[in-house]
């Protein structure tokens, strides 16, 4: 049997769901911290694991280079390389691979590039792409997609998306079914929705395990992002896992559930984590700024990570402006800690009912800041 999303609950579009896989189950909504190359940035294992994260996400482009996908495998998978036995989600490389610009060659059957690292030269297509990901034994594979760039003419964008159904019917058949795992088909379609529904109808007569919707975040702004959802999620299977890849801020996840998305991924807590910018219930800080450097109370009171449990915002601040490397340590641990207590408090919302009295409460908490 394939990787399954059970449905739980509704809050108007908003689902809570139980994801069913070979590496355990994964309770919907659920933000999925980055571990592109095999880790999550500046955290262990374990310290991902305290935060609740239970799916984490890796990146084909980067492990194909390196270490490479044989010697993932040879060393018994991702899961045991990175000491991570719960789920993980490969994204196919796409992304990374046409943000490469001058250094890559689309064509109809893939695309040719050069790596960032060495300037060696590479191959990757749809075909390709799925047996790295089934070397790196990922639970959730995805399709290996175009992604657009924004902005570009509807034209150039409706030729994109035909190149990216395609490439998903090749991945289907290219993908091994095992049980517990499964295959996520890429909406594609810019902020057109013509070009948007036509995908997500191209998907669903394929048929994947899950769908995600890929090419938003890009720099068209949230209100667009939210029309494009408003347009596309009803069209996409109600008995299937909807992932938004790449987003985003605590707002997006908000507006994006409500809209019917389940799944969600983005470098925005744990490179926050890296640059001084915390996330905290009442809203997002920089601890370099001065006025951090004597105040001896927790980050966030109300967080139980150990940054929030043992140390005081003057010592966060002194950490960052001595470049010590537990800053961005602590700081990162505390991010994704925020970002897994923010789907846990949607979680429950979903489940009463209160959705958006609980968005409501959240946005006027953040509006508040410090002064409460």
């Amino acid at each position: 049997m394939t990787l399954t999303w059970t449905h739980l609950a509704s809050d108007g579009a908003a689902r809570l769901g139980r994801l069913h896989t070979a590496h355990g189950t994964v309770d919907t909504p659920v933000f999925m911290p980055v571990g592109t190359a095999g880790t999550v940035k500046a955290m262990t294992a374990d310290a991902v694991r305290s935060t609740g994260a239970r799916l984490i996400l890796g990146n084909t482009y980067h492990l194909m280079l390196r270490p490479g996908a044989e010697r993932v495998a040879k060393l018994g998978g991702l899961h045991r390389m990175m000491d991570w036995p719960g789920p993980i989600l490969t994204d196919s490389g796409g992304f990374q691979v046409m943000s490469l610009a001058a250094l890559r060659t689309l064509d109809q059957d893939g695309v040719t590039f050069r790596s960032h690292i060495d300037g060696s030269q590479h191959r990757l297509t749809p075909e390709t792409s799925i047996d790295i990901q089934n070397k790196l034994d990922a639970t959730i594979t995805m399709a290996f997609d175009e992604c657009t760039p924004f902005p570009a003419t509807e034209t150039d964008t409706e030729k994109s998306m035909e190149l990216t159904m395609r490439w998903a019917a090749r991945c289907r058949a290219a993908f091994v079914p095992r049980d517990g795992y499964g295959l996520f088909g890429i909406n594609q379609g810019g902020v057109f929705p013509d070009a948007r529904a036509r995908s997500a109808d191209a998907l669903a007569t394929i048929g994947f395990e899950g769908y995600a919707v890929g090419g938003l975040a890009v720099g068209e702004g949230q209100e667009t992002m939210f029309s494009v959802l408003d347009g596309v999620v009803p069209r996409l299977p109600a008995d299937k896992p909807r992932y938004l890849m790449g987003v985003g801020t605590p707002d997006d996840i908000f507006g994006a559930v409500a809209r019917g998305i389940d799944m969600f991924d983005c470098v925005i807590p744990t490179r926050a984590g890296r640059t001084a910018r915390a996330y905290t219930r009442a809203g997002v800080f920089n601890l370099r700024n001065a006025r951090f450097a004597e105040e001896d109370r927790p980050l966030d009171e109300d967080c139980a990570c150990p940054l929030c449990a043992r140390h005081s915002r003057a010592y966060l601040h002194h950490l960052f402006r001595c470049e010590e490397m537990l800053g961005p340590m602590l700081l990162t641990w505390h991010n994704i800690q925020y970002y897994q207590d923010h789907m846990a408090g949607i979680r429950a919302a979903i489940a009463a009912g209160r959705l958006a009295a609980h968005t409501e409460a959240v946005r006027a908490r953040w509006a508040e800041g410090d002064r409460r």
